[in-house]
C-alpha cells in the first residue's frame, strides 16, 4: 500500500539489512526526529533516506533533485546530545519508490513523499550467481587486503542471494551513481549481475592500481547532516 514518509535526503546510498549512524545537527532534521520519537514507543519509527541526485546535504534547499527510488530506515538507536543534536543508528528495511514530494511548510520544515513499496524479487539462477559473486567478492578484500587495506569481514555476512546482492552493493567501494542503480535494481539476479561486473572491473583496477580508498568495512563514518 501507498505511505508517506518523512525523507531525509543524503549524498549517499542506504541498502536493506545495512546500518547507517547518522549525526543529525540541522534544524529541519532534528525537528523531523522529534516528530518521530514524539509517536507511540511501540510503533516502528521509520523515514525515508534518499539520494541526492543534484545539490547537496546541508543548508535550505540544498538538495534541489532526489533520486526516484530510496530506502525505509528504522531507528535502531538514538541519542539526543545537549545541544540537541542526535546521533542515531538507522537499518535500512525496503525499497520504494518516491511518487511525490511534499514542500516543507511551517509545521513540518523537512520533506515529505508520498511513497510505493517495491518488491523484492530473487530470480531465477540466484543461487549460481550469488557464489560467484561471493568468489568475486573474496577476491576484492584479498587484493584490497594486499594494498595495505584493512578489511574485516563479519561472521554474519549473508550467503543468500538476496541479502549479499545489498551486502556487497553496499560494500564495494564504487561510485555513488553505481550504488543508486544497484538499489533500483527490482531482483537480486540483474543485482548480482552487476556486481560481478562490477566486481571484476574493481579487481582489475586493484591488481595494476593497489592503492584504493578504503570501503566502510575499515573505517565508521557519521553523515554530518
Amino acid at each position: 500500500m501507498p505511505r508517506r514518509l518523512p525523507l531525509f535526503p543524503l549524498g549517499s546510498v542506504l541498502f536493506p539489512g545495512m546500518a547507517l549512524p547518522l549525526r543529525v545537527f540541522e534544524e529541519r532534521y532534528r525537528r523531523l526526529l522529534a516528530d518521530l520519537l514524539d509517536e507511540p514507543a511501540d510503533e516502528p519509527r521509520r523515514f525515508g533516506i534518499v539520494g541526492i541526485e543534484f545539490g547537496h546535504e546541508v543548508g535550505e534547499g540544498a538538495a534541489h533533485r532526489l533520486s526516484d527510488v530510496g530506502c525505509v530506515a528504522e531507528i535502531s538507536s538514538v541519542h539526543r546530545r545537549e545541544d540537541g543534536q542526535y546521533d542515531i543508528v538507522a537499518q535500512g528495511m525496503t525499497r520504494f519508490r518516491v511518487d511525490a514530494v511534499d514542500a516543507p511548510d511551517a509545521e513540518r520544515p523537512y520533506q515529505r513523499a508520498a511513497t510505493t513499496p517495491l518488491p523484492d524479487e530473487v530470480g531465477e539462477g540466484a543461487e549460481e550467481l550469488a557464489e560467484r559473486v561471493n568468489r568475486l567478492f573474496t577476491t576484492y578484500c584479498e587484493r584490497l587486503a594486499s594494498a595495505g587495506v584493512r578489511v574485516e569481514i563479519p561472521d554474519d555476512f549473508p550467503t543468500d542471494p538476496l541479502p549479499l546482492s545489498y551486502a556487497v552493493a553496499a560494500a564495494v567501494v564504487v561510485d555513488r551513481y553505481d550504488k543508486q542503480g544497484l538499489l533500483e535494481v527490482d531482483q537480486a539476479t540483474e543485482r548480482l549481475k552487476r556486481l560481478a561486473e562490477l566486481l571484476r572491473r574493481e579487481n582489475r583496477l586493484l591488481t595494476t592500481l593497489p592503492t584504493l580508498p578504503a570501503g566502510p568495512f575499515t573505517r565508521h563514518e557519521v553523515s554530518l547532516n
